[in-house]
């Protein structure tokens, strides 16, 4: 059993990670950032949800870049081959929920 306060992990680097579960290869991660990632796909489907702050979630349909932002409570669901990179507006606390060894 683990209980994790999301408002007070931070890390000492942008994307820094708290691994929470690994549950059949699907692993669950509290990030904590301050910076954007880097464009992205990954091997498998992605569930983001922000916890704590912002995020600017730049992702593309058929080749056209978009975006929105992500305020505390949503939530981001990357299919397979969904690219996509996400720029926090300050510092953000983000829950990732993917296939073990995702970008």
């Amino acid at each position: 059993m683990k209980i994790i306060r999301s408002k007070s992990f931070t890390g000492e680097r942008a994307w820094a990670a708290l691994d929470i579960a690994n549950m059949n290869g699907i692993t669950t991660r509290l990030h904590w950032t301050d910076q954007p990632y880097k464009w992205h796909v990954n091997d498998g489907q992605e569930v983001f949800a922000v916890l704590d702050g912002r995020v600017e979630m730049h992702f593309k349909v058929d080749g056209v870049e978009q975006s929105t932002i992500l305020e505390t409570g949503d939530v981001f669901y990357a299919s397979v081959g969904t690219a996509h990179v996400a720029h926090p507006l300050g510092v953000a606390r983000i829950l990732v929920v993917e296939s073990e060894g995702s970008v």
